[in-house]
């Protein structure tokens, strides 16, 4: 991996150097980051993008570019066009009010293929071993026999109904409101689609088990969970200081 303190391989051709500003040069602090499979990568501002095409374009407008790069200047004027297209519509979006519909549109779209319009029939979900791994890396005596403690129902949403998709454990605790004894009149994974839900959620619990299995603790666990499963709507972003 090159170091930090060098310019971009993309910006780093001799004859683009007469056409980067300070800007330019001051936008190429990389960013580390996470994916939500857990690999950690280097990334940079996502403004950077349409000053490294216009850095490409005044150096072929400047006829500075080598014959081998004048392709990638022909595809950062494509790129720039449509940008400017996309930013006119996201303006016109922004003062009309789409751009929340759009998002809406699209949150809905998930919710649908996740959560089914009709409670569906109960079925066991959550595999036993869940409980007992959970037991065995918190150190307590059990499962047999003993009453869960109602921390585990905050375990089951985070490691679970937030990882899945977004907005399901909202939409989840507004299908089943909780009643006067504190408890909900269904269990969440019955509102789960049998095409999509249910199978995301047995996938995604096979994942889970299969971290806790190779865990000797708790916090092993969890630092572990964390790195590979992002909760929706977050994003894990890394100390430059990090080991990488």
């Amino acid at each position: 991996m090159s170091n930090f303190d060098e310019m971009p391989y993309f910006l780093r051709a001799e004859c683009l150097k007469l056409f980067i500003s300070n800007e330019v040069s001051s936008s190429t602090t990389p960013i580390l980051f996470r994916l939500t499979s857990g690999q950690r990568v280097v990334g940079y501002n996502a403004l950077l993008f349409p000053q490294v095409c216009d850095v490409y374009l005044k150096a072929r407008n400047a006829g500075a570019l080598l014959p081998s790069q004048i392709h990638i200047a022909e595809r950062a004027e494509i790129l720039v066009r449509g940008l400017a297209t996309v930013g006119i519509i996201a303006l016109v979006d922004e003062a009309t009010g789409y751009q929340r519909i759009r998002e809406a549109r699209a949150l809905a779209t998930i919710l649908e293929r996740f959560i089914a319009k009709e409670l569906q029939p109960w079925t066991k979900a959550f595999p036993y071993e869940f409980y007992q791994q959970i037991f065995r890396l918190k150190c307590w005596s059990g499962p047999d026999g003993v009453k869960r403690p109602s921390v585990i129902g905050h375990y089951t949403n985070d490691f679970v109904y937030k990882r899945l998709a977004p907005g399901v454990l909202d939409e989840l605790r507004e299908r089943s409101p909780r009643l006067s004894s504190g408890h909900r009149r269904n269990r969440h994974h019955q509102w789960f689609t049998p095409e999509i839900g249910h199978p995301k959620l047995k996938e995604h619990l096979a994942a889970v088990i299969a971290l806790m299995r190779a865990s000797p603790n708790w916090d092993s666990f969890a630092a572990a969970f964390n790195a590979h499963f992002s909760r929706y709507g977050e994003t894990m972003l890394l100390s430059l200081d990090d080991q990488f």
